[in-house]
């Protein structure tokens, strides 16, 4: 194995069970020559364009991070010169879901969707491929200021509570970019998906934690502008790969705002142009901001806003007791007093135990497969939290190992049983109690019965801390679920096999420099006989020809695609400048 085969294999090996699922092979080997030539398009053309308003970064951070013209990345190459900026890249399906990518990011690992745009859609896509992800993406990565605020946003965001409609949302958008992207796919599929995604981008949904998160990382690493206000750069990795809105968006009639934590309550429509931009000072005031919207989020708040989102979210999350004891599973039910402060909290099936991010011995998802509850906060008379006794103070107040309990919270949750032993945290707290043969009482419900079995009693006050995902990732495996919309695979057609034939003698010819004036007429005759609204080719043809008379068919034969589709007119323009 090759060193940096080995740091590939040993950037997946670290990761959790639950990231490694979404990672893909490459297979670069699939990358036909008409996917190379519109790479090298895409990347010629908008070197010659950012090179004057992408930032700094831009030009030099293409080499750094291995991202080359003349063809598609090998991402095994983009990490042996990511490895030197602390980083690397991995291949995945097309979207994946939200805190995936986020923890991926966290990780300081690039997430690459490995497919490419086709020709049709060489200007943009809605779909996430290698020109979105390496051109745009890898480069200002190379920028520490930049490097770390893509950490710690994907940090941050890995917690972000997410609602059923961001999954709803995540689903529709994946569904529509593999349906644009899949050839042969009916145009009234396309126009359904897109409703969909339309649908519900309309409904005015309060946004969630992931929301916000996603709305700042739209408007900053994907559609970001950087400098003055009157004449700002690009960093944004949408921009940058988007040889069309590049250019759009740098008009007058798109309006420039500064940078603020506002941007959390700006949504997007991913199938529009953007109407308006953010702009930022610097990299560094990307971070200040990002660490305002932190401050409100529920992974520093915690209480009971926090815990019903979790509820509301139906998915796996984790709350933090003010003993540092975590909970992560799928909360389902709280009680509250007239404080609004949580006395008692339930999960439903399984749930792990922790602190400080590792999952305590014996509490994991097996000893609690059907779910944990707990009551909360001070005992009724005693002004001592029991999570700040000694053992002198637990012993006065019966608290110790073999001794019969029976004790009333401020609640009046009531809990009843045999006390086995206790568990306490690296300051000497204790934050678990366990009893058997116990009863937990709040009224006139039963919330634990003697033949639940163990009753394993959280030690807390409150919550100071409430996040998705899982306080220790290997709690659970599955944390993530894989989407079940699959990325369409469709059966070549023989006259798609010979166009492409076609694009690799020109490539053959351009990267060997051995062929004639009659090997790229003939290439020429073809093409015009049996492609001959294929643009590409023509103008890679017209950048080898030396002939002034082909150069002529060429130019003609060009004119007259652009006379049926004017729509072209923009893009086989550009290619002749470029020439």
């Amino acid at each position: 194995m090759t060193p940096i085969a080995a740091y590939s294999e040993e950037v997946i090996e670290r990761l959790p069970a639950h990231l490694k699922q979404f990672i893909a092979p490459q297979n670069y080997e699939e990358y036909t020559p008409i996917n190379q030539a519109v790479w090298r398009y895409v990347m010629r053309k908008n070197i010659s364009y950012l090179k004057d308003v992408a930032h700094q970064s831009y030009i030099g951070g293409l080499k750094k991070t291995g991202v080359l013209v003349e063809s598609i990345p090998n991402i095994y190459g983009m990490n042996r010169i990511l490895k030197d900026i602390g980083w690397a890249a991995v291949a995945v399906d097309g979207f994946i879901p939200p805190n995936a990518f986020m923890e991926f990011q966290a990780n300081k690992i690039l997430v690459i969707a490995s497919d490419i745009r086709q020709l049709e859609h060489i200007e943009y896509t809605p779909a996430p491929d290698i020109i979105h992800e390496a051109s745009g993406h890898a480069p200002i990565i190379a920028n520490p200021d930049y490097a770390e605020f893509l950490r710690r946003l994907g940090e941050i965001g890995a917690k972000a509570i997410l609602s059923k409609y961001d999954i709803d949302l995540y689903e529709a958008v994946r569904k529509l970019s593999i349906l644009k992207e899949a050839p042969g796919v009916k145009q009234k599929d396309i126009d359904a998906a897109e409703l969909d995604v339309n649908v519900l981008q309309k409904q005015h949904e309060e946004y969630s934690e992931m929301a916000q998160i996603r709305n700042m990382q739209w408007w900053s690493v994907e559609y970001g502008l950087i400098g003055e206000m009157n004449n700002p750069k690009i960093y944004g990795a949408g921009l940058l790969s988007s040889i069309g809105e590049s250019e759009w968006c740098m008009r007058d009639d798109v309006e420039k705002i500064p940078y603020s934590v506002d941007v959390a309550q700006v949504g997007f429509d991913i199938t529009k142009p953007q109407p308006q931009l953010f702009v930022t000072p610097n990299f560094a005031y990307l971070m200040e901001v990002l660490e305002e919207l932190a401050n409100t989020l529920s992974i520093r708040k915690g209480g009971y806003k926090g815990l019903q989102k979790l509820i509301d979210s139906k998915a796996i999350g984790t709350v933090e007791l003010s003993t540092g004891l975590q909970v992560s599973g799928v909360f389902t039910q709280m009680i509250l007093n007239d404080d609004r402060e949580v006395i008692y909290f339930k999960t439903d099936g399984p749930t792990a135990l922790a602190y400080r991010d590792k999952e305590l011995i014996g509490h994991g998802i097996k000893t609690h497969k059907d779910g944990y509850s707990s009551p909360l906060g001070m005992l009724k008379s005693v002004n001592l939290p029991i999570e700040n006794m000694t053992p002198v103070d637990l012993k006065a107040y019966n608290l110790y190992d073999g001794q019969r309990l029976a004790f009333e919270f401020e609640s009046g949750i009531t809990v009843e049983g045999l006390n086995i032993t206790g568990i306490r945290n690296v300051k000497g707290k204790i934050m678990l109690i366990q009893l058997k043969d116990c009863t937990v009482r709040y009224g006139k419900e039963v919330l634990f019965k003697p033949e639940f079995g163990v009753f394993d009693m959280a030690i807390g006050n409150n919550i100071v801390s409430a996040f998705a995902g899982a306080a220790d990732s290997s709690s659970f495996p599955n944390l993530y679920a894989v989407s079940k919309t699959k990325t369409i695979k469709t059966k070549k057609k023989p006259k798609n096999i010979a166009l492409e034939q076609l694009y690799q003698s020109v490539r053959s010819y351009r990267t060997t420099k051995r062929f004639s004036s009659s090997d790229l007429e003939k290439v020429f005759e073809i093409l015009i006989k049996n492609h001959k609204t294929d643009w590409l080719l023509q103008i890679e043809l017209l950048e080898l020809a030396q002939d002034r008379s082909l150069i002529l068919k060429i130019k003609k034969h060009l004119a007259e695609i652009v006379q049926n589709k004017p729509e072209l007119g923009r893009l086989i323009e550009s290619g002749i400048r470029l020439i």
